[in-house]
């Protein structure tokens, strides 16, 4: 996101120019991680309810804005019914609620990994009420039935959900991805998508270039920008409070949100130096990208989205089990007007014959980086019926 860059001390120093003196130990510094926000990560599979077990796992999906735009309904003893939340739709930079449909497909994989691993098999009913092309509504998008077995056997790239991330870190550009490693990354979808991509020397400068160019324009567009700023959730209690959207953690952090340098209305400002600063650092990682990993369905239907999330999870979880960082670029697949001329060149490049693209990534090698914050599962759970 747009200031996760800034909690590096240095970066933060230059941006206020000196003129603020931090004085504090490593100790206070530390106290302010949401801890609070980060616990459902170390609350998976404690339940004695195997949906629940699954569920614990699901809600750590890879989504939009980090919006976790899942609802829950638990039926009788072995049935799930998942919804969308609309409150959580972004109707600047997925006017379509394309990107969230893929956020619910990558809620459902995870689901049912996790149900796989403690022996259930899930039967799944996608959108027993029918879709919407035009925004995803508040009708079910699934209904599942767990289903105890003795034969099923648990996904290899399970073992890595908790470690995964979408990570937002400049690569190591001394230390190409291999050709080997991009074909695991490829080869790791079910569900009749298709991963592509590229580690070639001669195609990173496009690539760099083309996601960089439109990460500039969802940044310098104002209505595009506004919907990210209106999500930061800027410090610790902030986070801790609103564990979605667009978490700005840290000591840092906290010390701009007081003292005026950090805050919503100062973040839309483009004349001030937090914006111009702010914006150099969030690009210039782009710059840096060692790969990229591009996903195309045959259409655009809700079905083809969910079958896309699917199977985006078990990319980023291939690419988790490499050591690779894994940053989704979905600046250049949305569809608003702004980005129409980007859209257009990625598609005549990527499905020249038709289809659509629903993801591009960036992967390379970098430090590991924490989780973002969830909801607790319980607060999802919004009824429980008999049948």
């Amino acid at each position: 996101n747009y200031w996760s860059e800034v909690m590096n001390r240095r970066k933060f120093l230059a941006l206020v120019g000196g003129g603020v003196v931090v004085a504090a130990s490593g100790g206070y510094a530390a106290t302010r991680t949401p801890n609070k926000a980060l616990a459902p990560w170390g609350q998976t599979g404690v339940y004695t309810d195997p949906r629940m077990n699954a569920l614990s796992y699901a809600i750590l999906a890879p989504n939009p804005h980090n919006r976790q735009p899942w609802t829950i309904e638990l039926i009788g003893d072995d049935q799930v019914l998942i919804g969308f939340d609309p409150d959580r739709q972004l109707p600047e930079t997925d006017p379509f609620d394309r990107q969230l449909t893929i956020g619910m497909g990558c809620f459902v994989e995870l689901m049912v990994m996790a149900a796989n691993a403690s022996g259930y098999e899930v039967e799944l009913n996608l959108f027993p009420e029918g879709v919407d092309d035009n925004e995803l509504s508040g009708r079910p998008v699934a209904r599942a039935r767990f289903v105890e077995s003795s034969v099923v056997k648990p996904d290899p790239l399970f073992a890595h959900v908790l470690n995964r991330r979408s990570t937002k870190e400049a690569h190591d550009v001394s230390k190409p991805v291999s050709e080997q490693a991009l074909a695991s990354i490829v080869s790791a979808g079910r569900n009749q998508t298709k991963l592509d991509g590229t580690v070639r020397a001669s195609d990173l400068e496009y690539w760099r270039k083309t996601t960089l160019d439109a990460m500039a324009i969802e940044i310098d567009t104002p209505r595009t920008y506004r919907e990210s700023v209106d999500l930061m959730r800027i410090g610790k209690a902030e986070i801790n409070a609103n564990p979605d959207g667009i978490e700005l953690p840290g000591l840092m952090m906290d010390v701009m949100r007081v003292t005026g340098l950090m805050s919503r209305e100062a973040s839309m400002d483009k004349s001030s130096m937090a914006f111009q600063s702010g914006r150099d650092i969030v690009l210039a990682p782009l710059a840096t990208s060692m790969g990229f990993v591009w996903m195309t369905t045959p259409d655009n239907s809700r079905l083809s989205q969910i079958a896309a999330g699917r199977d985006w999870v078990r990319a980023n979880l291939a690419a988790t089990s490499l050591g690779l960082a894994f940053h989704p670029n979905s600046q250049i697949l949305q569809e608003y007007p702004e980005m129409k001329a980007h859209y257009d060149e990625v598609h005549n490049r990527l499905a020249p014959e038709g289809g659509t693209v629903q993801m591009l990534v960036r992967i390379g090698y970098c430090a590991p980086v924490g989780p973002t914050p969830r909801w607790p599962l319980e607060t999802r759970i919004i009824g429980a019926r008999t049948a």
